[in-house]
């Protein structure tokens, strides 16, 4: 029999996430073994009036590329991809790894390399989204690889998931609805806010956010999401911060990173592994240096990381902060090919910090103040 959560997957991503209005065009991106999702968010885009786009990847064919394709090849701009990025109105990326660590061995230049040749396409999405064009949402289906990686096993890791996601809710779209309205009341607050200080073991770092939009983000982009975020002043960043939560990007993984800013920008960056790997993406560009991204993470039903952003970087209690590329909509004006989400846990089973806006405590071991930040 077949899991009724995940026909409360494919309902939620077509009407609450994704929006879906007849005529539309959605590509639909996964591999085969989320093929369970992919079948029931293609029946409900159908029932919507849509036109499901599927877009079937065999994971592999990017490994083959970066160790035996030359430069030109992994740099090459797909004619079908720039098209796409034209015309659908949708996309709906279901990550579904076989191997997550199937890039670990790679020579980092050529990750750097196939990350810089996207950047055309990626900044075409992101104009047409800005235009009211295109939309979008990024979730998560399990698979063994992606247990592994976390610790867990496959049927935890499900749970898991489902957990965070609102889905043994039977009206997981009203859950996130709810989470949106306590969401903004910190981002109505934080509104003509100017400074932040984030304190914690092994960091004391400020920067500015003076101009700058929170944006609410409740589940319609990020599946899970739960998280408030903003682009701070790109020379703002000053002092240093550690983020113990391992952070996971281009296949691999790289374990408690320190970074220490001047003037916005990274002079100093360590890695306990992961060093060669964290240089060359620092070096990608002349965003790469910078932070795009400041964020609280707010969703309680993550407990702890699975070595995966989508849901490490929501974990209730912790903030987040990606080098490279802003989102406009934030006021932010950074501009890379890259954009690296780092966790800093602020729990105290991390050791606990503080958050301060202005003259004001905001976040404290992990628990957002709102009694004291309210009115």
């Amino acid at each position: 029999m077949a899991d009724p959560r995940i026909q409360r997957w494919a309902e939620t991503l077509t009407h609450y996430c994704l929006y879906i209005q007849p005529g539309e065009t959605v590509l639909i991106q996964a591999t085969e073994l989320a093929a369970p999702l992919v079948r029931a968010v293609y029946r409900e885009i159908l029932r919507a009036g849509g036109h499901p786009l599927p877009r079937i990847i065999l994971p592999e064919l990017t490994e083959i590329l970066l160790k035996e394709g030359s430069d030109a090849q992994i740099t090459y701009h797909s004619p079908i991809d720039a098209a796409l990025a034209e015309t659908v109105n949708a996309r709906l990326t279901i990550s579904s790894e076989v191997n997550v660590r199937a890039l670990a061995n790679v020579d980092p230049a050529r990750q750097a390399l196939l990350q810089q040749s996207g950047g055309d396409i990626r900044r075409r999405y992101r104009e047409r989204e800005q235009e009211g064009t295109f939309k979008w949402c990024g979730t998560l289906y399990p698979t063994q690889a992606f247990a592994q990686n976390a610790g867990m096993s496959l049927d935890e890791l499900t749970e898991f998931v489902f957990e965070a996601c609102f889905l043994n809710d039977e009206h997981p779209a009203e859950r996130w609805r709810e989470l949106g309205a306590s969401q903004q009341r910190y981002v109505d607050w934080l509104r003509g806010k100017e400074r932040v200080r984030i304190v914690g073991r092994d960091t004391d770092l400020t920067l500015s956010i003076a101009g700058r939009a929170f944006i609410n983000s409740d589940g319609k982009r990020n599946f899970p999401s739960g998280e408030f975020f903003t682009g701070p002043v790109e020379d703002s960043a000053e002092g240093t911060i550690r983020y113990t939560i391992p952070s996971a990007f281009g296949g691999r993984v790289v374990q408690d990173i320190r970074l220490r800013f001047h003037q916005g920008e990274v002079v100093e960056a360590t890695a306990a592994q992961g060093q060669e790997f964290l240089e060359r993406m620092l070096r990608l560009d002349d965003g790469a240096r910078r932070l795009g991204e400041f964020a609280f993470g707010n969703n309680f039903g993550i407990t702890r990381g699975i070595s995966n952003t989508l849901f490490d970087e929501k974990i209730g209690g912790t903030v987040h902060l990606a080098l490279g590329s802003s989102y406009p909509e934030t006021g932010g004006l950074n501009k890379s090919s890259l954009h690296w989400d780092m966790v800093c846990d602020l729990r105290p089973e991390a050791g606990g910090g503080e958050v301060w806006v202005d003259d004001t405590l905001f976040l404290k071991d992990g628990k957002l103040l709102l009694d004291a930040t309210s009115g």
